[in-house]
């Protein structure tokens, strides 16, 4: 497995440096070296951001879409904002230090540093990962679980950062311990008022005959690129693509579920809470290998 740690010397967002000045903006270090201090905020308190692209064949997907969105958590964390030029240049080099063939994950990172009024801590990595991901053909298992909160509490309670992609996992990590303790392989949050949401790491999508659905960002969940993308594929494939609200009942009585992610791409679901589901395994394919080209 390759593994790969590029380091970013921030400059501010709207700083218009040349090829020379991004490229010494950029040290590669050695995956074992120590690179974070001990009292930084991202270490101590998940005080940060960060975003995951897949690769495939020297080509990382939605890269722009995951600039985008590592803006607005930015912006919903009060970070400094990005220089989305700096980043997009780490991308690259990533890419290029990765072998051309075969999938890879590309993380971006980025916390409020050591002191408040300094510069944050940047960083990208870059994994390969398996080219046989068998959750894309056999499946996984979900289980419900309340998240804790009411559906449309990203408008009413800002605060809670619901849609920001932050470094605090903790939650989505005890989510999925919890679903491998009841026997599942996955999770799918629920509000308090009956919802589905997401999945801990991914976005959920329902088929419902030639109409494929995903909850609507707005009410308090993360803006999925992999689903965006999925939906542009779907919509050329002659499938009507929605946001709306969507009832946890509906997992139970749709014609197929997917959870889809950038490294895992789409998986479907194939019980939710024990009860079996209906899948769309050719569309599945479909969907997986329209992602990976």
């Amino acid at each position: 497995m390759t593994s790969l740690v590029l380091l970013l010397d921030p400059i501010a967002a709207d700083a218009q440096p040349d090829d020379v000045e991004l490229a010494a903006s950029l040290t590669f270090v050695p995956p074992e070296e120590p690179i974070l201090s001990a009292f930084d905020a991202g270490a101590g308190r998940g005080d940060g951001i960060f975003e995951t692209l897949g690769a495939n064949d020297g080509r990382a997907r939605g890269v722009e879409a995951h600039l985008d969105r590592l803006a607005a958590s930015a912006v919903k964390l009060d970070l400094p904002m990005p220089h989305l030029g700096q980043w997009r240049a780490g991308i690259a080099a990533i890419l290029e230090a990765l072998p051309a063939d075969g999938q890879a994950s590309i993380r971006l990172v980025l916390t409020r540093g050591t002191d408040p009024s300094g510069p944050p801590t940047c960083w990208l990595t870059g994994t390969t990962v398996p080219d046989r991901v068998p959750e894309r053909t056999t499946g996984i298992r979900v289980v419900t679980l309340s998240r804790g909160y009411v559906n449309d509490v990203g408008e009413s309670s800002p605060w809670l950062l619901v849609g920001a992609k932050t470094l605090s996992y903790a939650l989505n990590m005890a989510a999925l311990r919890e679903a491998r303790r009841r026997g599942a392989d996955d999770a799918v949050f629920t509000s308090t008022d009956g919802f589905a949401l997401e999945g801990p790491t991914s976005s959920l999508l329902v088929r419902q005959g030639n109409t494929i659905v995903t909850p609507a960002i707005q009410h308090g969940i993360l803006a999925g690129t992999t689903q965006a993308d999925l939906f542009d594929f779907l919509a050329s494939e002659g499938f009507a693509c929605e946001y709306r609200t969507v009832e946890a009942s509906e997992l139970l009585r749709s014609d197929a579920v997917w959870l889809v992610s950038s490294v895992r791409l789409a998986a479907p679901v194939t019980a939710v809470d024990g009860t079996a589901v209906a899948t769309d395994l050719d569309l599945t394919a479909r969907m997986n290998a329209a992602l990976l080209a």
